[in-house]
């Protein structure tokens, strides 16, 4: 028999992995309810017509696509033979499959938002954590199942809700004691220094090679897209964009200086100031940094666009977001402005978990394990442990009569911090022993007092 194995890019949570999660979720959780976002949750998989076409061709190529039911109906052969054929050719077909797991939070909402567009109350706030699926390739920090968790704005084109997302990029990693940079650039630069090379047709093409900058440096990101047609002119002012550096304030001036004769890069230089102008954030906590080279390789952004960087670990982004005025529109719904977020738990897992700031608390295993050498003793012990778990004391019972040496080993595996002790004595006496076994202290007391004693987290 095989040894059964995990798929690539998936893994198990142990307890006290659960905790630690968990303690990230209500983080964010608790700063989206703070700023007045609602939760919402939709199916895990949509139809393959809702998710394709909006992250590109590199990202519809992640896609993970749902196999319809009954291919292997005699009756079909031929069609589905024919739609495989079509399949190598790199086509999708409804012969073949429909559906497909969701690729991230951001098309289901706005899914959810053309769907029931008449009933909600505008400007419409949800935040949503669930996990999302790509067909990406595993490496640290790169999963194929993971979890986002996003806040969305949709009805309102204010720079307000730009300037909240900065602050709630602050409380999250501030409460997380993280330090992280939070990147802000703007699509409309991407869309002048796009016309400024030749028209928007070189949008996508500059866009998704300056996506890769950080990771293959400027020479390949030139060679990209020379090879795309880009003219050595064109890439001259690609590379005068790319190298601009300074103060957010001098970095501004300087895209002003390229491309503000542009009006793509007029308005986005506006929004940029207007956001920035904001004289909270001169409190925050996180460091805010203008980049041009952020480029945020999906379609459906217009606006300001953000990523998350640790400054502390080596890891991509752990957060990232924008606006999308349109998104909608492609399904039948259009003129909804938009803006939201996203928070990658599982990379900032790995980032709190590296620097080992996990608090104490969050391993909220078993506190009081009752040890007991004869069924008598455990009758007591059970009635006992119930009164400690009304009282919210996590509590158990060792699941046998045993030698105090193996209930001591189960304890010290779980890492359970006290024993209750019942034997012949304390059965005889009505009391037990009480033993912090982190310090070795005990101590006998009577059972009807087991409930004002002091047990320690």
């Amino acid at each position: 028999m095989p040894k059964p194995t995990l798929p690539q890019g998936t893994r198990d949570f142990n307890a006290e992995t659960v905790y630690k999660r968990q303690y990230i979720f209500s983080t964010i959780r608790s700063v989206f309810e703070r700023y007045g976002y609602q939760p919402l949750e939709t199916p895990s998989f949509e139809q393959l017509e809702t998710l394709m076409g909006k992250y590109g061709d590199e990202g519809d190529q992640l896609i993970f696509k749902i196999l319809n039911n009954g291919l292997n109906h005699p009756d079909k052969k031929e069609k589905v033979q024919h739609a495989f054929d079509q399949v190598l050719a790199g086509k999708s077909t409804k012969d073949i499959t429909e559906r497909a797991l969701r690729y991230d939070l951001t098309i289901p909402f706005a899914r959810y938002v053309a769907t029931h567009h008449g009933q909600l109350t505008m400007p419409f706030k949800r935040f949503q954590m669930q996990p999302v699926w790509r067909a990406d390739r595993p490496q640290k920090g790169r999963y194929r199942e993971f979890y986002q968790c996003d806040a969305d704005v949709v009805g309102s084109k204010s720079l307000l809700n730009e300037v909240e997302f900065i602050h709630m990029y602050d409380d999250v990693f501030t409460a997380l004691n993280l330090k992280v940079e939070i990147r802000i650039n703007h699509r409309q630069m991407l869309a002048a220094l796009a016309e400024a090379c030749g028209g928007e047709q070189w949008m996508t093409p500059i866009t998704v090679a300056i996506d890769k900058l950080e990771k293959v440096g400027i020479d390949q990101v030139k060679s990209e897209l020379l090879t795309k047609g880009v003219s050595e002119e064109a890439w001259k002012k690609i590379q005068a964009y790319l190298e601009i550096t300074g103060s957010n304030e001098e970095k501004i001036a300087a895209a002003e200086n390229i491309l503000g004769a542009i009006p793509a890069a007029q308005q986005a230089i506006a929004d940029l100031k207007q956001i920035l102008q904001f004289p909270s954030l001169e409190n925050l906590e996180q460091v805010i940094i203008v980049d041009f080279t952020l480029a945020r390789g999906l379609n459906y952004y217009t606006g300001a666009i953000f990523e998350i960087k640790s400054t502390e670990v080596a890891m991509g982004s752990i957060g990232g977001g924008g606006r999308y005025d349109n998104l909608t529109g492609s399904f039948g719904v259009p003129g909804v402005p938009g803006a939201g977020i996203s928070f990658g738990v599982d990379r900032i897992y790995d980032v709190v978990e590296e620097l080992k700031r996990f608090p104490k608390s969050v391993q909220a295993g078993t506190l009081v394990l009752f040890f007991h050498l004869e069924p008598d003793a455990a009758i007591v012990a059970f009635s006992l442990m119930q009164q400690l778990r009304k009282a919210g004391i996590r509590t158990e019972i060792y699941h046998e009569s045993a030698k105090f040496d193996k209930q001591f080993k189960y304890a010290e595996k779980k890492q359970i911090p006290y024993a209750i002790i019942l034997g012949t004595k304390e059965l005889e006496t009505n009391t037990c022993v009480v033993k912090n076994l982190t310090t070795g202290q005990q101590e006998s007391i009577d059972q009807s007092m087991l409930l004002q004693y002091v047990f320690e987290s």
